[in-house]
């Protein structure tokens, strides 16, 4: 196996190397998630206050991303690449201390790490994707076809690992699944330092700190319609949705975790072959018909919901977790074949700062809305961001 990797060509090596150190992350950053909203809900927690801990993951998340783009051009994409992964295994280590340390400021601080890791990470493996594809091919199929592969497969690693999260705290506990998570980082990172290559993604020329801003209209319109889209995914489903299923349904922990993996697996999964669902037509018109094809659906779920909660609530969500995955494909797609060659880690960081802006955003309202009108509002809110995200796409450029 080892002689067959050696023998693939530099370029497949170092693409298999980013979607590794990727996955691996995305799993523990997955089970993270499931592990501190389960365990710290069970501890008495409100929603709100599930929702600010991870306040400063999703702020952090938006620093990172703009910063870490221009970091990537001027040192080199193995580099931030690298960092996220160390930071990931220094805020798993800060959540091993005694149980009674672990207090609101305490784990938002670790979350703020594991935030700025996870964007660290997540900014350097979508912008290697287009230093690695063959120029001839970048914005063409060949280009879309291993975004969405990237994109699907890390959101099926997530999928794992809010079952794992769900399935650790059930059999080891908080801490041990936390121990051995940060073991498990630490050696993928070994690995990284070993084998990635030292110049990826490094520009020809040195970005000044004032490039960190995109001058692109087209990206800054992508942008705000990226924020718009993952909030109005994030509203619901980071807090209001597993709280919902362990209040309302009275599901436990390993049940919360498991849907909630096997939903997001399925979503990753419809992200690696989105494609092959809207062929060619991967432009500008395909972003405005799939959003506009997703913005009823949250009202229509909370139009339903009380006549009939579980099969309104799972069945909406597995049609909501389909037509969002090709909606977020189709957006990676354009965010790399519109950034600039040289240097493209500037515009897709700052596409993903609007990104970690629309999680913050979503975040926050969560535990608000939820506390203040339940789910349906949280749905409604959905509902209405999907609406901004049909009309700024409206004004992206008809070539894109």
């Amino acid at each position: 196996m080892i002689a067959r990797v050696a023998a693939l060509p530099r370029e497949i090596r170092q693409y298999l190397l980013v979607t590794g150190n990727y996955w691996a992350f995305t799993l523990t950053d997955g089970a993270l998630r499931m592990l501190v909203v389960l365990y710290f809900h069970s501890l008495g927690y409100s929603a709100l206050e599930v929702a600010l801990l991870f306040l400063f993951y999703e702020f952090f998340g938006v620093v990172t991303n703009l910063v870490g783009g221009w970091l990537g051009a001027r040192l080199g994409l193995n580099r931030t690449m690298n960092l996220g992964l160390g930071l990931q295994v220094v805020a798993l280590g800060m959540l091993l201390v005694p149980v009674a340390w672990l207090s609101v400021p305490w784990v938002m601080a670790a979350q703020a790490l594991s935030g700025i890791a996870k964007d660290l990470n997540k900014m350097s493996a979508k912008s290697a994707i287009k230093t690695l594809v063959p120029a001839g091919d970048a914005g063409h199929r060949s280009l879309y076809r291993w975004v969405a592969l990237l994109t699907g497969s890390k959101n099926a690693l997530k999928g794992v690992g809010f079952f794992l999260g769900g399935l650790l705290l059930t059999l080891i506990g908080f801490q041990g699944a936390i121990l051995a998570m940060a073991v498990m980082l630490a050696g993928v990172l070994t690995l990284s330092l070993m084998r990635l290559d030292g110049d990826l993604g490094r520009a020809k020329v040195k970005p000044k700190f004032r490039e960190m801003l995109s001058k692109s209209r087209a990206i800054n319109i992508l942008s705000a319609a990226r924020m718009c889209l993952f909030g109005a995914r994030d509203v619901w489903f980071v807090v209001a949705l597993p709280v919902f299923l362990a209040t309302q349904f009275g599901w436990d922990s390993w049940r919360v975790g498991g849907f909630l993996a096997l939903w997001v697996i399925g979503y990753g999964a419809v992200q690696a072959v989105a494609p092959r669902i809207t062929g060619h037509t991967a432009g500008r018109g395909a972003a405005i018909a799939w959003a506009a094809a997703l913005a009823a659906l949250p009202a229509l779920i909370a139009l339903f919901l009380e006549a009939s909660p579980h099969l309104v609530l799972l069945g909406g969500l597995l049609l909501f977790g389909a037509i969002f995955a090709v909606n977020s494909s189709l957006h990676s797609f354009l965010i790399v074949r519109m950034a600039r060659s040289d240097g493209v880690s500037l515009d897709v960081g700052f596409y993903y700062m609007a990104n970690a802006m629309g999680r913050l955003i979503g975040t926050l309202l969560s535990g608000w809305l939820y506390l203040a009108g339940g789910l349906t509002a949280t749905l409604w809110v959905s509902s209405a961001l999907l609406a901004a995200t049909v009309l700024i796409s409206l004004a992206l450029p008809r070539e894109a």
